[in-house]
């Protein structure tokens, strides 16, 4: 690694995600997040005697309860260990994992772990995200993560009937992911043929961008137990080792308009991630991709970003079906964010995932080839970017 070498390496030993859906009603809070520190204990084979320090973090403005993380003591065991709490918007999963490595790899704490949870039943996501914004400025503007642009520029780029077929290519491809994932919220069983019906009547919510499109608000925890490498490698007979990640975001603001729009915080994230790591092709590198796609619109527009791609090779990419299961670089193989959208828990399961398919342990949607290299991404806020490196091996990399 060019940046330097971490102090310690770290790998993912237990894994433990809740089944997502629109409404938990048989549980609260600690009771659901519960759920996902027991399921990641017992896959890690460990008791919460063995866990150091516990990171926990959702959208507190969502749920309007502040703290959570002091009442959520009762599901997560954190009592009496070592805690911090986290939100960075949408990208709070991914910044508790992020977070929990360097805790780990700077020698703090030996195993930790990291929990995102979303309860959305009980606030109101729109009215949260609105309200955060500045009242003179943007308030009257905002939609509530709901945004058209990225539909109106790609069909400006590529023609109306192309970028239309390939959002609603990528939604479909999403939704047979959906299908296979038991842990899913939105699974319809979508079809290709359906293609030109939703296309149409689909409700419109901005623009182009349509009701299918677009992800939901859902219910659910996620939980992931890391280890430095002696304890992961007698905890875990297969840890995920964290090779590297970065966080890059606008600030308080961003601008997606101008004759010369600045470099997205995608590819600035995954240029930067990959120089540093020495991986020139990254499309040949990674084996499979979980990323944070809130919209389908966004899923395809966003593969340009993160592998490094020029012109329409990313519209090749799900035209071709090569980010379905079983294609060059499958993408999503739970579904993503469009099935599942616990907003604290989102990107945690992105690593979660990722992690899964690294493992050969995700069931019905693993993918049939081995995989080694995995990449995952988190988003939210003003435009934050975190990605992931897993690897399967140690070996090659931290030297």
């Amino acid at each position: 690694m060019a940046h330097g070498k971490k102090n310690r390496n770290v790998g993912i030993v237990g894994i433990g995600q809740t089944q997502y859906s629109s409404h938990r009603e048989d549980v609260n809070q600690p009771e659901m997040v519960q759920e996902a520190v027991r399921l990641a204990l017992k896959d890690a084979g460990i008791s919460i005697r063995d866990v150091d320090c516990v990171v926990h973090g959702n959208m507190e403005l969502f749920e309007m309860v502040h703290q959570p993380d002091l009442w959520h003591v009762l599901g997560t065991g954190g009592y009496g260990k070592g805690g911090y709490r986290i939100t960075t918007g949408g990208t709070t999963g991914s910044t508790l994992v992020a977070a929990a490595d360097n805790l780990t790899a700077s020698g703090m704490y030996d195993v930790v772990m990291a929990i995102g949870f979303e309860k959305l039943q009980e606030g109101h996501t729109t009215g949260g995200i609105t309200n955060m914004a500045d009242p003179l400025w943007a308030r009257n503007l905002l939609t509530g993560a709901l945004s058209g642009h990225t539909a109106a520029r790609m069909i400006k780029e590529f023609g109306e009937d192309r970028a239309k077929r390939a959002a609603m290519t990528m939604r479909i491809i999403m939704d047979k992911h959906a299908c296979l994932n038991p842990n899913s919220h939105r699974a319809f069983g979508l079809e290709f043929d359906q293609m030109e019906s939703l296309m149409e009547t689909s409700p419109r919510l901005v623009g182009d961008l349509r009701l299918i499109h677009m992800c939901s608000q859902s219910d659910g925890a996620c939980a992931l137990i890391l280890a430095e490498e002696k304890r992961a490698k007698e905890i875990s007979k297969k840890p995920v080792w964290i090779r590297d990640h970065i966080t890059i975001h606008r600030e308080e603001t961003f601008n997606v308009f101008g004759l010369e729009p600045p470099e997205s915080t995608h590819h600035f994230a995954a240029r930067n991630l990959f120089e540093r790591n020495g991986i020139k092709d990254p499309l040949e590198y990674f084996d499979v991709f979980e990323m944070y796609d809130p919209s389908a619109w966004w899923g395809v527009d966003w593969l340009r970003d993160f592998f490094l791609l020029e012109g329409d090779e990313h519209l090749k990419l799900v035209e071709n079906k090569e980010v379905m299961i079983g294609g060059k670089i499958p993408m999503n193989p739970s579904g993503g964010v469009v099935a599942a959208n616990p907003i604290g828990a989102t990107a945690t399961a992105r690593v979660a995932e990722a992690a899964l398919q690294v493992r050969g342990d995700a069931g019905r949607h693993q993918i049939p080839k081995p995989v080694r290299h995995a990449l995952a991404s988190g988003f939210g806020g003003t435009i934050w970017t975190v990605l992931f490196l897993l690897e399967k091996e140690l070996t090659g990399w931290g030297e």
